[in-house]
């Protein structure tokens, strides 16, 4: 396995670009600008493709409800790829990056209700520990900070016999699903719609232990530490330390957790310790967890500051250097959701009533209605949806969907939270880092 770091076009390499810029800037500018032309088309804008000419290379014989589909717009069924994988315990992922390790799940392989944890993806800042460094009988868990009454350590033993120990579903997702479609391109991994899953996590209450230890009333914030190595190897550097508001922490899902799905957490998602909390950027549920801190002031530990996990405060044009100081720190996520079945691209038969489903999550909130379109947006039908199994889980959605005539057709699926904010159709508000991109999930199906 090896893949090279995107740069903040997306792009695999740069080293080339920066030598071509000493010897010849004017050639260098070109190829950036070619670059750049390169993933605007491949992120959905191509501007001359007539209706004819793309259902020709579709393969189709028309695009029913082509006169509604957006300007701009490139078939779902271009962005399908067959990317192979190398990843330990972990089943079809795409991997992304391989310093860190990150790797998502292509869209129907997140069909499960509970995501496996050979499905479930990987996001990493440093370096995680070894397998044979790991003893889940000594493992020890700190809890410190100066606001903290009575700082203590915990045995994994320990934790399970003096604490009441709980099981929820809990969605997590990285902050930067979706960015691969955010023009112009935003640094980091370009996810597309795979960095999100919703296992059962068994631990306890975040809450519990840490009143045990004594919560002071000046207390604001924690943050943890993990075992993961800085990318330099360096020992005097954490390689991320997040954290969550008091409120969120003490929630009664918020969970340090030793089991995923009954079985011990996968090493490359934490094992044999994390925290979790739930509908929360996946950043704040420390993997590999070793230390927890309660803090009188907002936790400052890497990439707790802007622009990590940061958004500006107030609309920006797109390409828009924000400064620091109006950047807001990413709590709740905004409402989602997941067409995860069919897979995109397949052929259905013409007068054959075809089942859709997937899964739609809403941060702190829960999900009021989904709809699904297969006229481009011009008109909806309200899915069925299921109560999630536990707050900050998931909820599941499916519907019958009748094709009126043969052609391409995309499915889009939207959801709309509990406060009535709805997913957008096209990619939300530009920001620096590509983050919180919940535009509507579409597939592409052929019906002949």
């Amino acid at each position: 396995m090896s893949k090279k770091t995107p740069d903040s076009a997306g792009h695999s390499d740069t080293r080339g670009i920066h030598e071509l810029y000493a010897e010849d800037p004017v050639k260098a500018d070109q190829q950036l600008w070619d670059r750049e032309v390169d993933a605007t088309s491949r992120r959905g804008f191509l501007k001359r493709s007539s209706l004819l000419a793309m259902a020709s290379a579709l393969g189709a014989s028309a695009i029913p409800f082509g006169d509604k589909m957006p300007g701009g717009l490139i078939p779902a069924a271009f962005a399908n790829t067959t990317e192979p994988f190398t990843l330990e315990g972990k089943d079809g992922l795409t991997v992304l990056n391989d310093r860190p390790i990150n790797a998502e799940t292509p869209a129907h392989l997140l069909d499960d209700r509970v995501t496996p944890g050979s499905r479930m993806f990987v996001r990493n800042n440093g370096l995680p520990p070894a397998m044979e460094s790991i003893d889940p009988a000594t493992w020890t868990l700190e809890i410190a900070g100066e606001s903290c009454e009575k700082p203590m350590t915990f045995t994994i033993a320990e934790l399970k016999e003096k604490f009441k120990n709980y099981t929820y579903q809990l969605q997590i997702e990285c902050g930067g699903n979706g960015r691969s479609e955010f023009v112009p391109s935003a640094s980091g991994n370009q996810w597309t719609v795979g960095a999100v899953a919703c296992p059962s996590f068994t631990g306890v209450r975040v809450r519990d232990v840490l009143e045990a230890c004594g919560i002071k009333s000046d207390a604001v914030y924690i943050g943890y530490y993990g075992a993961d190595e800085h990318l330099s190897r360096d020992p005097n550097k954490a390689a991320i330390s997040r954290g969550v508001p008091m409120s969120k922490a003490l929630e009664e899902e918020s969970l340090i957790a030793w089991a995923m799905n009954d079985e011990d957490i996968p090493l490359l998602n934490g094992y044999p310790l994390r925290l979790v909390c739930g509908g929360w950027p996946g950043s704040v549920s420390g993997k590999w967890l070793k230390k927890i801190v309660i803090r009188n002031k907002v936790h400052d530990g890497p990439k707790m500051s802007a622009p990590s996990y940061s958004v500006p405060k107030y609309p920006v044009a797109p390409g828009t250097e924000v400064p620091k100081s109006d950047m807001v720190t990413i709590e709740s996520m905004p409402v989602k959701s997941l067409v995860t079945f069919p897979k995109s691209g397949i052929t259905h038969a013409m007068g054959q009533a075809l089942a859709v489903r997937g899964h739609a999550w809403a941060g702190d909130l829960s999900v009021q209605d989904v709809y699904v379109s297969i006229d481009f947006g011009a008109t909806w039908q309200r899915a069925e949806l299921e109560e999630p199994a536990n707050r900050l889980a998931w909820q599941h959605w499916s519907l019958q969907v009748v094709f009126p005539e043969k052609g391409y057709y995309e499915i889009w699926a939207r959801a709309v939270d509990s406060e009535g904010h709805s997913q957008p159709m096209v990619v939300p508000g530009w920001n620096p880092r590509g983050y919180l991109n919940n535009a509507c999930h579409r597939i592409a199906v052929q019906v002949a």
